[in-house]
């Protein structure tokens, strides 16, 4: 076996682009990019169509690639264990069929298979994943890039088992192997090797070891993504703290929301920072403890059992060093919880046993006034989280008063666990509470948010199930906040018309249901909602301060403009903008003024983000500027309708003027209003000078044509006359008008640019116009376009 991948994926891209089958071939480029770089709503915007493309067209080799890189963001950056165990087995299965069983990506499903083990339970799963990653190894050869990654997986199994010498030893042969193929070690394969050594104690030689390995990427002309630079300072903060170089480790450190952004980050911060902590070169605060808490509750909900218990054993005794005592006990209670889906649980079910030991030690608390005026005394003297759960929790164990006050106590100590990042234990302990106290409105609403924060579907589902029956709405209610926590937009506002059968007044659940039906493309069901929550709102100066969301709100009053500037209802606009204090050129009509520059941020094709210049036309429109290629979906000219909220902030009023001077609201996009009808053409080649340059654009303006360049100084040309020189270019797009046919552009530009001591290059437009390609194929030549 031994198909080159990367040949196989240049051809397959070849192919499908020849065929017409753009989205595909470029999906196929660039999936693996946004799986490992962690560019997860990217994947997420491409992949579905991409495999619906593959299983249409009848590429099963296609359909494998495409879920084997969707499979390792699953893993590797998402942290998703028995979540994606389904489909990492039925992918294992699909790859070794007869007619896939040759693709070169389906060994690659057998590293995928065993991943998904080891985030369920490694150790558990050890000999399973030794004897399929050995029986793959036996049957490729060195030289295959997945030996590589399926060697460094079986050392990651042999470390779950806790044999690290013999670890590095597999890694030291494979390695050997390799090279003697011809073949480079990945930087990869070096980041394991440096974690292996680390584990055995050996710091000095993963700081070697991490500095060899990135320098020889760069001599080789290679740069260091984000996802090997965030490793290579993990690795080095991780050997330079435990060899007691503090500040040096600080400085390497990735930073918290680095840890945020890419899960597999997450354990190794810990890690770190707990070494940190131990050297007084860390604050142990509360704050670190709500973000592990998260982080495990996060591992908690993808079922990724054995890391999410190795990080709440990590968090638990940093809260016991800072005597946060609820928080550990906390900890120690997912911990017994986690224990039961491990099928391994030698050594670390007495670490959890040591944790809660550790935590019941931890002195009481004294309770500094009577259980039953705690939580006003919390509230007027501003305790500190932890404090305050340590306290709940002795007044709600010592409380025997009325039961209204002890539901109090309760919702409050719910508050404060869901605060330090602890949603699953909040839920527990309403969910006892309510079944003493069914009808209990506070309770209801604080679990609803709980489980939703927890991302406990189920739990969700009991709540609605059991509220049907007595509060229908807020049954409807709970299912629609957990649809918008999910996106399935169609689905909220199928809740939500639900509760405004029920109950006409709800002002909240209109603004819910809009937002939905916004997100669904829906212009006209949202204003009919916006319009809707203003007839039955409360006035703003009769409301108590506890119905102030029955008022109108300002971002209201913005959405509504919004809907009705894409429904094109210019009288409900204006009406809404006079509310807001806005004036307008004209007293009816179109809105169609010039107000200011703009940022309008659109999603391409691929999922990546698009920053726009664009003249802002009205409250909620905008003229698009540039030139654009066909990785979005618009075009020069085009007037667009965008979201009202500001996705930036403005610079601070210290901020240096510059700055201020030069900032620019930054919008998202939300629908096409009226495309302009501009077709995209490249023109490449010898940049001509700032002063026909100048005359080009004016010329193409004035025929109704527009050219935007994307090319800046660093753009450089072969020169035919000395092709070791170079000379500047040029690579920018021409808009040719609707009115305006290819043959007439490809004239006007013949007309232009004639007398140029170099020629510009424009293939793609010769073709559309019927012209002589020959000049320009020779330009492309020449020139090296």
């Amino acid at each position: 076996m031994s198909t080159d991948i990367w040949a196989w994926v240049h051809d397959a891209h070849r192919q499908l682009a020849e065929a017409g089958h753009r989205r595909l071939a470029d999906a196929i480029y660039e999936l693996p990019g946004h799986a490992n770089e962690g560019r997860n709503d990217q994947l997420d915007a491409v992949y579905p169509e991409a495999l619906a493309a593959s299983r249409a067209l009848g590429l099963p080799w296609v359909e494998v690639y495409l879920r084997h890189w969707r499979m390792q963001n699953l893993l590797n950056k998402r942290h998703q264990g028995e979540q994606a165990l389904p489909e990492a087995v039925d992918l294992l299965e699909f790859a070794h069929r007869e007619e896939t069983a040759g693709c070169p990506q389906s060994v690659c499903v057998v590293q995928d298979f065993a991943i998904c083990h080891a985030r369920v339970d490694g150790p558990g799963y050890v000999p399973e994943r030794l004897a399929v990653l050995g029986e793959t190894l036996e049957r490729i050869e060195p030289a295959r890039a997945c030996f590589d990654c399926l060697s460094r997986e079986y050392s990651d199994a042999l470390e779950d088992d806790g044999r690290h010498a013999e670890a590095l030893s597999h890694l030291d042969t494979a390695a050997a192997r390799i090279q003697a193929a011809g073949e480079r070690l990945s930087l990869h394969f070096h980041h394991a090797r440096a974690g292996t050594l680390s584990r055995l104690g050996r710091h000095e030689e993963v700081l070697t070891l991490v500095d060899t390995a990135e320098q020889a990427e760069r001599s080789r002309g290679r740069e260091i993504d984000e996802s090997d630079r965030l490793w290579g300072g993990l690795l080095r903060a991780r050997a330079l703290a435990s060899l007691g170089r503090t500040e040096e480790a600080l400085a390497l450190l990735p930073a918290r929301e680095a840890a945020e952004r890419h899960a597999d980050l997450r354990d190794g911060w810990t890690r770190t920072v707990e070494l940190l902590v131990a050297a007084g070169a860390w604050e142990n605060d509360a704050e670190l403890g709500a973000v592990l808490a998260g982080w495990v509750g996060y591992l908690d909900g993808t079922g990724s059992h054995r890391p999410c218990v190795d990080l709440l054993l990590a968090a638990g005794r940093l809260a016991v060093a800072r005597g946060a005592r609820t928080v550990a006990l906390t900890l120690a209670e997912t911990g017994e919880r986690k224990l039961a889906r491990l099928r391994r649980t030698e050594g670390v079910a007495e670490e959890v046993a040591a944790l809660r030991a550790a935590a019941e030690a931890l002195p009481v608390p004294e309770l500094p006034v009577p259980p039953g005026e705690l939580a006003a005394h919390l509230a007027e003297a501003g305790v500190p989280y932890e404090t305050g759960a340590d306290l709940l929790s002795v007044a709600l164990d010592r409380y025997q008063g009325e039961q209204a006050a002890a539901t109090e106590l309760a919702v409050n100590l719910a508050a404060v666990l869901g605060g330090l990042g602890h949603a699953r234990a909040a839920a527990d302990l309403l969910w006892q509470w309510l079944d003493a106290a069914p009808g209990d409105e506070v309770l209801t609403g604080m679990l609803g948010s709980a489980l939703i924060d927890a991302g406990d579907a189920e739990g969700v589902r009991r709540l609605a199930d059991r509220l049907a029956g007595t509060s229908p709405a807020d049954g409807h209610w709970i299912r629609a906040r957990w649809a918008a926590a999910e996106a399935r937009w169609a689905e909220v506002l199928e809740q939500c018309e639900a509760i405004l059968a029920l109950d006409r007044s709800r002002i909240n659940t209109r603004r819910l249901a809009a937002g939905a039906a916004t997100e669904l493309g829906d212009h006209a069901t949202a204003q009919r909602l916006y319009q809707e929550l203003l007839e039955h709102a409360l006035p703003a100066g009769a409301a108590p301060e506890e119905e102030r969301h029955r008022t109108v709100q300002e971002p209201d009053l913005w959405h509504l403009i919004t809907a009705a500037t894409a429904n094109r209802d210019w009288a409900a606009v204006r009406s809404a903008g006079a509310l807001l204090g806005i004036e307008f050129d004209e007293p009816e009509g179109p809105v169609d003024e010039e107000w200011q520059l703009v940022t309008v941020r659109a999603t391409r094709t691929n999922g990546a983000t698009a920053d726009l210049p664009a003249v802002r036309t009205g409250p909620a429109t905008a003229r698009i500027l540039p030139v654009l290629g066909d990785d979005l979906t618009l075009n020069h000219g085009d007037v667009v309708v965008f979201a009202p909220a500001l996705l930036e902030p403005p610079p601070a009023e210290d901020a240096p003027e510059e700055e201020r001077r030069g900032w620019r609201p930054v919008f998202e996009l939300l629908t096409l209003l009226d495309p302009a009808g501009y077709a995209t053409y490249w023109i490449d080649g010898g940049w001509p000078g700032d002063e026909p340059w100048a005359a080009l654009r004016e010329d193409l303006q004035q025929a109704g044509y527009a050219v935007w360049a994307y090319s800046g100084e660093q753009y450089r040309i072969t020169d035919p006359a000395d092709e070791d020189a170079a000379l500047p270019g040029v690579y920018a797009a021409v808009g040719v008008p609707p009115t305006a046919s290819a043959a007439e552009a490809d004239a006007l530009l013949h007309r232009l640019t004639g007398d140029w001591t170099h020629p510009l290059a424009w293939l793609d437009l010769a073709k559309a116009a019927g012209a002589d390609v020959a000049r320009h194929e020779e330009t492309i030549e020449r020139y090296g376009l």
